[in-house]
């Protein structure tokens, strides 16, 4: 702001939230050297269980901010879904069952894990880089003019900073101050409630799925955590008004759908209650700030994509931001967040929307549970911004539109061993905030003339063309991968010109 007389600090980035879209979104900066502010309202880190899945993609970022072996060793990767209809059992499925990871696909399938679990690993990363968290920390007030944004606690703090993130969920603080339509449906009365739960009497191999007439009732285990997370269709007193959940309502319930009585639940935490809300913000910048995460959509659990998408917007996020504010690249990239993330909700919001339907249509048919919401592409892989102006280049060739592998694609995965021969993945090749210049075919030199430091150029030893044919490419090429791990574009070997004026284009100046 140009009034700084009572701002006491100043950093470049000011993130409102300490969710996993604020703290992937933190970590992105941090690691690129930017400073960056978290704040959290609350005086205490959250434990409820939450979002409980990661796909395959955001398993993806969250290798590639450094947490991958963390993550294997938390929760699992296969869970059964058991399912009964008017308490019997009906079968058991496993959606990832012959899942195996390949040479362009290192994770296949989703992780099951509780979000305190995620957040924690996401906490030790930004700590290892410098960024504690600001527990207490409630945003009252954001301002903003052409030189820098303001942030405004209630303790009366003002933090000045060249811009603001807000990761503030979907009744956010700062969505509100920006007035910033919301729009969309929501439903008044509840769908489910939710809680975490000790269960005894049950085993916990699986994720129990009761459906019938009266509605649904489920309890999902935890790997190494007494706690299951419990779901189900409201109890309804007498009156017909929805019971609030409680420990003593969760197990009437479990009695009514299960018709067991040596299903115990106790210690409950977390009781909650989840309405059917399908919302997208009409922009998602202001100015200097700008939206990510529930903040800027909210939709049905179907999928559960929520958690991931959150980790998606942080990660095309993060490059961006922390490119513009490293003076690589000039201001107006940012507006590509809004113009290839907005689409991506809206999708999300039609396909959970979808899926929601289909679980609620097959609640009075035996043997269908939740996997009956899978009507789309949840594992996030083939989620990309063909339609972005970063994506240059290359229309597919006729009739194979779909599957060729385009410009704004996810870049995939495969083999390519280092300079002294030693194996190695295109991924770890990726990792990290720069561009990476990929040289295909035994001609392709990526070492351009005048390349900018901020690109990572590659030479791919690909003997058996397997990395070429993953890419749709046929002769000697040159691909230019973005930080977020998605194609910028492809061009013939023999033809660099593209990949400066991409460059240029941006505003980089090396």
């Amino acid at each position: 702001m140009t009034n700084t007389a009572n701002v006491a600090t100043m950093t470049n980035v000011v993130i409102v939230g300490a969710g996993p879209t604020g703290l992937t979104l933190a970590c992105g900066l941090a690691r690129q050297g930017v400073a960056v502010r978290v704040l959290e309202r609350a005086a205490a880190h959250a434990d409820g269980s939450r979002g409980k899945t990661l796909n395959p993609r955001s398993l993806e970022i969250l290798a590639d901010l450094g947490i991958a072996e963390e993550l294997a060793a938390l929760g699992r990767t296969h869970l059964p879904f058991r399912k009964y209809f008017e308490g019997a059992f009906v079968n058991e499925t496993e959606p990832f069952a012959g899942a195996r990871p390949s040479a362009t696909t290192p994770y296949p399938a989703s992780r099951w894990l509780q979000q305190p679990q995620l957040e924690a690993l996401l906490r030790e990363r930004l700590a290892a880089l410098g960024v504690e968290v600001e527990l207490g920390a409630e945003l009252v007030d954001v301002r903003q003019d052409a030189d820098g944004a303001e942030a405004v606690l209630a303790d009366g703090r003002r933090i000045a900073a060249e811009y603001v993130v807000a990761c503030d969920g979907g009744r956010s603080t700062v969505r509100k101050l920006l007035g910033i339509p919301f729009v969309g449906e929501g439903d008044p009365e509840p769908m489910m409630v939710c809680g975490d739960v000790v269960v005894e009497g049950l085993e916990p191999g699986a994720w129990h799925q009761w459906f019938g007439s009266k509605g649904a009732f489920m309890l999902c285990p935890f790997e190494g955590s007494p706690r299951w997370q419990l779901q189900a269709s409201p109890e309804t007193a007498a009156d017909g008004s929805i019971v609030p959940p409680s420990l003593e309502s969760f197990q009437r319930l479990a009695v009514e759908h299960t018709g067991r009585e040596d299903i115990r639940l106790d210690d409950a935490t977390w009781l909650s209650t989840w309405r059917v809300n399908v919302r997208m913000a009409e922009r998602y910048r202001e100015g200097r700030v700008l939206l990510a995460g529930d903040c800027a959509h909210v939709h049905p659990t179907a999928g559960g994509l929520g958690m991931n998408t959150g980790i998606q917007d942080a990660w095309n996020l993060a490059w961006k931001l922390g490119h513009v504010v490293r003076g690589l690249a000039a201001p107006a990239l940012l507006d590509t967040y809004q113009e290839e993330r907005l689409p991506i909700a809206a999708w999300t919001l039609d396909v959970t929307s979808a899926g929601m339907a289909a679980v609620v249509a097959g609640i009075d048919t035996p043997g269908i549970g939740v996997e009956a919401g899978g009507v789309g592409d949840f594992t996030g892989l083939s989620l990309g911004y063909r339609w972005s102006s970063l994506a240059v280049g290359g229309a597919p060739a006729e009739g194979d539109a779909e599957a060729q592998l385009r410009a704004g694609d996810r870049a995939p995965d495969g083999p390519c061993p280092g300079p002294d021969g030693a194996p190695g993945r295109l991924f770890e090749r990726f990792a990290g905030d720069d561009f990476t210049l990929l040289g295909l075919g035994a001609g392709a030199r990526p070492d351009l003339a005048g390349l900018p430091g901020h690109v990572r150029p590659v030479r791919v030893e690909d003997r058996d063309g397997e990395v070429r044919r993953a890419y749709g490419v046929t002769g000697e090429a040159l691909v230019l991968v973005r930080p977020d791990n998605h194609i910028a574009l492809v061009t013939p070997a023999a033809e660099p010109g593209p990949v400066h004026a991409y460059l240029a284009r941006l505003g980089a100046t090396g």
